[in-house]
């Protein structure tokens, strides 16, 4: 197909985390409510009340108590749980308006789709108010809908939409005016653009291009040399000339990190023995939901460095395995070797965590003719029975160390939680 027959669609959720929870506690509507970062650090997610009181995203809650006294902000620890069911549940219904291969999940909240097949049985401004209406009645979720013949121009059409009620939760560009186009783009900042963010606007400020407009009508070429490839791609986009095609499938990963702060700082190791070893299984869990194997593991530690009276640590040690694994038994075992090897008597750690690398797939590895398969068959039967175990009874029934046994001083400070209501014991009840 033809660069300019395509059309994409990018749907997103407004204000995603406090949508969901006000989906399940209707009385924060219309009220100013933040979602804050783990350890409820910073935020994370503000309603559009808590942004017009001049909230910044990713601003420190302790730097905004006063004002959140003052207007009675409502503040939530992040509940990740929620947060994915309503996420797959809202993919799941922007599946049923396309194909499978027309559809990629963008992130949590966004997704591109391909309605290039669909203008000439569809009035596309109608199927997406149709995509909207049925999100809101079935999990309660706003959501708007940006139109163009472009990745790139969808996600600037949404991000329209967002900006001007007047279009309804739904900006088509493809339908749009030129002139009317024209002069919208002109009143948008370029550092709004998909891929140009803060760092880049400031070299094109400095070249005169400060709107999208300005980016728009730029030769790709010229600031493919100045820049890069992918901003010669994002000015063609702006054009209407698609280069970047749906993801049917995610990239391979090239590594998975799992590490949080702690909720308070810790000092001895047995403590830091016990988060590293949940870090690692959750880790794993990863790993083989994605059915790869680990050839190595990178283990560190580190303190605060925004402690100013004390020296920041930070410190990492990695081992490459002789032979690639998904067993949780085993690269917790490796990993606890490797804490011994970079902890130091009298630091206050405030983080640790891991990162597994060297991944590939289970699928195509070719194991060593010396290798005992019988091992393998071994490991493979240990891990099915220990997911099949946590799947029937819960995650935190049985595992790697006692990690998961309640009240422990290095868990994540999460005052603030709402119930996971798709959980039998809090699910909501209806009183009489």
């Amino acid at each position: 197909m033809k660069h300019e027959d395509k059309v994409f669609a990018l749907i997103d959720v407004n204000n995603c985390y406090v949508s969901c929870e006000r989906v399940f506690n209707p009385s924060l509507n219309r009220k100013p409510v933040i979602v804050l970062s783990n350890n409820d650090g910073c935020a994370v997610a503000r309603s559009q009340e808590a942004k017009d009181l001049g909230i910044k995203m990713a601003v420190p809650l302790f730097q905004i108590q006063e004002l959140v006294h003052k207007h009675n902000i409502i503040v939530l620890s992040s509940n990740y749980a929620l947060y994915a069911e309503m996420s797959r549940r809202f993919m799941q219904i922007l599946s049923t308006f396309v194909s499978e291969h027309e559809q990629e999940v963008y992130s949590i909240d966004e997704c591109f789709l391909d309605l290039s097949r669909y203008p000439q049985n569809y009035d596309l401004s109608n199927y997406a108010q149709q995509m909207r209406k049925r999100i809101f009645k079935w999990i309660g979720l706003p959501c708007c809908v940006g139109i163009g013949r472009s990745k790139t121009e969808a996600k600037m059409a949404n991000h329209i939409a967002k900006k001007n009620p007047h279009f309804n939760g739904v900006c088509n560009l493809v339908e749009m005016d030129p002139l009317v186009t024209e002069s919208i783009f002109q009143s948008i900042d370029v550092a709004e653009v998909w891929g140009v963010g803060r760092k880049h606007s400031k070299k094109l400020q400095s070249m005169g291009i400060n709107t999208v407009f300005d980016l728009a009508i730029s030769q790709p070429q010229v600031l493919g040399k100045q820049f890069s490839v992918v901003m010669q791609r994002t000015v063609l986009e702006l054009q209407g000339i698609s280069c970047i095609e749906i993801e049917h499938t995610p990239p391979s990963k090239q590594q998975i990190v799992a590490s949080r702060s702690f909720g308070q700082r810790i000092t001895e190791l047995n403590e830091l023995k016990e988060a590293l070893s949940m870090y690692v299984q959750d880790a794993t869990q990863r790993l083989r939901d994605e059915k790869l194997l680990c050839g190595c593991i990178v283990v560190f530690v580190q303190s605060n460095p925004f402690d100013a009276n004390i020296p920041f640590y930070n410190k990492s040690c990695s081992y490459a395995l002789p032979q690639p694994t998904d067993n949780a038994v085993e690269l917790v075992k490796l990993s606890i070797g490797l804490l011994d090897q970079i902890f130091k008597e009298g630091i206050q750690y405030k983080k640790c965590g891991v990162i597994l690398t060297g991944l590939e797939p289970k699928s195509t590895h070719t194991y060593d003719l010396l290798t005992d398969m019988s091992i393998i068959k071994e490991s493979d039967d240990l891990m099915d029975a220990l997911e099949a175990v946590q799947q029937k009874f819960g995650k935190k029934k049985i595992a790697v160390g006692p990690c998961f046994i309640p009240g422990r001083s290095w868990s994540m400070c999460r005052d603030k939680l709402s119930k996971n209501y798709f959980k039998w014991d809090e699910l909501l009840v209806i009183m009489k």
